[in-house]
């Protein structure tokens, strides 16, 4: 909750030039801040500040589980929900979310992770989506489009659905990956399951991606 001298400067000076500003804070759940309900105060309070105190355009979020380095862990999703509802309900702000999933490309744990969350988001009002950084995102190589891709269609797919239907397929769905947590695969590298010549996924990982479609139609989400 704190800023030094030189980002108030930095942020002047950005406003000074037209530009459009993005603001970013990832609450760490299980570390200084504490449990559900605190780091849910905590977020609301950082997107507050993002608009009231640095004039920004847009507030990325990304609550984050101190264990396990994701965002779509059952903890950071509720805290995410629970935020970005206080603010969608009594705001016009820009809000968004960015992904961290523990697992990596081509693999169906990944695609289940980042749809967990997009269906999070958007239920809970949230604008824009921001992903998806497989493995964490500290890993070499292991960005693909395809996560994005299923982002976009779980997103798509939740729209107009009651928050107690949404809770439901995400209590499925969650349950379908958090046992993997300790052994999560790190999947392939982006030229391992894409032709990188026209930047299109291997058959392989075709396959797999209709696999988590599969999954998540088992959960009750509707193609």
């Amino acid at each position: 909750m704190k800023i030094d001298m030189s980002g108030l400067n930095m942020i002047a000076g950005w406003h000074a030039s037209g530009d459009i500003i993005m603001m970013e804070q990832m609450p760490i759940f299980g570390g200084y801040i504490g449990g559900v309900e605190e780091t849910a105060i905590c977020d609301v309070a950082t997107m507050i500040a993002s608009f009231a105190i640095f004039n920004s355009d847009i507030h990325l979020d990304g609550p984050i589980h101190i264990r396990w380095g994701t965002t779509t862990t059952r903890e950071p999703l509720q805290i995410a929900a629970h935020a970005a509802v206080a603010l969608d309900l009594n705001t016009d702000l820009l809000l968004a979310n960015q992904y961290y999933t523990l697992a990596g490309p081509c693999t169906e744990m990944c695609l289940l992770e980042t749809a967990a969350q997009a269906i999070t988001d958007t239920a809970s009002g949230r604008e824009l989506l921001s992903g998806s950084a497989a493995a964490k995102g500290v890993s070499q190589d292991r960005t693909t489009g395809m996560e994005a891709r299923i982002m976009g269609e779980a997103a798509s797919a939740t729209c107009g659905m009651s928050i107690p239907e949404v809770n439901e397929i995400l209590d499925k769905l969650i349950s379908r990956y958090e046992s993997k947590f300790i052994d999560a695969p790190i999947g392939k590298r982006f030229q391992d399951c894409y032709d990188v010549d026209d930047v299109t996924p291997s058959d392989e990982y075709l396959q797999v991606y209709d696999d988590a479609l599969n999954v998540l139609s088992d959960c009750g989400l509707g193609f």
